[in-house]
């Protein structure tokens, strides 16, 4: 019988395979080694294959389709619901042979692999970040504790750590002195890792026509736009404006049942990331646009006088997200509004 559904639960050694026929019979049950994957699937006619989301599904989906079948990525949320019973590899594959089949299921693009590659920079940029604020937090709490208090500010921190380099505040205890010292070489050694990480997306921003028509948008700088490039290829995945806001998880999770309308906080749903860059940028938004007589600073304006200003900036990243979608699926500029 000739398999015309594959699912494929993904793994680090061991695959389970999934195949149907076009009645629907189950035709293969297979498990295999990572190694044996590709020879498998180069002897098999093409098909349609489904593989679940996660962090090597793009890789095995170039590699599956260069071998001429039709791969689609499924969000794991989705899979979920066709899961019988217990959980686990077999179960798992079998509910991925059979959302792929269904005519509404939503599919996740499949990315290449520069696409990937600014995404490294993007986590690897963030976790550096993350670090350098810990020990800035640190370097701040051990000092305090000799009554030596930095002003408020990254960049005091920064200035006090290489002046203790230089020889100031001698009149700290030599093992505390020396334990600071250290923080003040890594905290040095970050600032320049971050400082390097910015110079290659800035190089990449400039070789993407995509990622600049995005930072024509007011709140998005070349961080945003070279994130939302790299996040979204293919924006056409997206029916509108509003469903891409959705999937950024910017519009309230609802309760809602017997025809009454209950709304709740934002869902939070989709990537975290991008959504902290979106609320980030709108509260840059709120600080320069908002006092200037532009349609958008008079509407930001008007949100003000209603609400408080963390559900503005919400409702702006909302606004900018499908300012966003917009622009990725017309390939045009961002104009601003004129004032009525």
């Amino acid at each position: 019988m000739e398999i015309t559904t594959l699912g494929i639960d993904l793994a680090k050694s061991v695959f389970q395979l999934h195949g149907v026929d076009a009645a629907g019979q189950i035709v293969l049950m297979k498990k295999l080694r990572r190694n044996a994957v590709l020879e498998f699937m180069s002897a098999l006619p093409p098909c349609l294959v489904g593989i679940e989301a996660c962090g090597t599904s793009h890789f095995w989906a170039r590699e599956i389709a260069a071998l001429g079948h039709d791969v689609r990525l499924i969000p794991p949320a989705y899979v979920k619901p066709y899961v019988k019973r217990q959980k686990n590899d077999m179960a798992d594959a079998e509910a991925i042979c059979e959302a792929v089949t269904r005519p509404n299921m939503r599919f996740v693009p499949i990315k290449t692999p520069g696409q990937q590659g600014v995404m490294v920079l993007h986590r690897t940029r963030k976790l550096l970040i993350r670090q350098r604020t810990m020990m800035l937090n640190s370097f701040r709490s051990h000092l305090a504790e000799f009554g030596i208090i930095a002003p408020q500010g990254p960049q005091h921190v920064v200035r006090m750590a290489k002046a203790m380099k230089d020889g100031e505040h001698d009149d700290l205890p030599e093992v505390a002195r020396t334990a600071l010292l250290g923080f003040a070489r890594q905290l040095e050694t970050l600032t320049v890792e971050i400082r390097l990480l910015d110079n290659q997306l800035r190089a990449w921003h400039r070789q993407s026509a995509v990622s600049q028509r995005l930072q024509t948008i007011p709140g998005v700088g070349f961080i945003t736009a070279t994130a939302m490039a790299a996040s979204v290829p293919d924006p056409a995945a997206f029916a509108s404006g509003r469903q891409f806001a959705a999937f950024l998880g910017l519009v309230p999770r609802q309760n809602s049942s017997g025809g009454k309308d209950r709304l709740g906080r934002i869902s939070k749903m989709g990537d975290p990331y991008l959504r902290t860059l979106l609320v980030n940028g709108a509260t840059s938004i709120i600080r320069r646009d908002g006092r200037d007589d532009s349609a958008t600073g008079i509407w930001i304006r008007r949100l003000l006088d209603k609400k408080p200003a963390r559900v503005v900036t919400v409702a702006i990243a909302n606004k900018t997200a499908r300012i966003i979608w917009a622009v990725l699926l017309r390939g045009d500029v961002y104009r601003r509004p004129a004032v009525n």
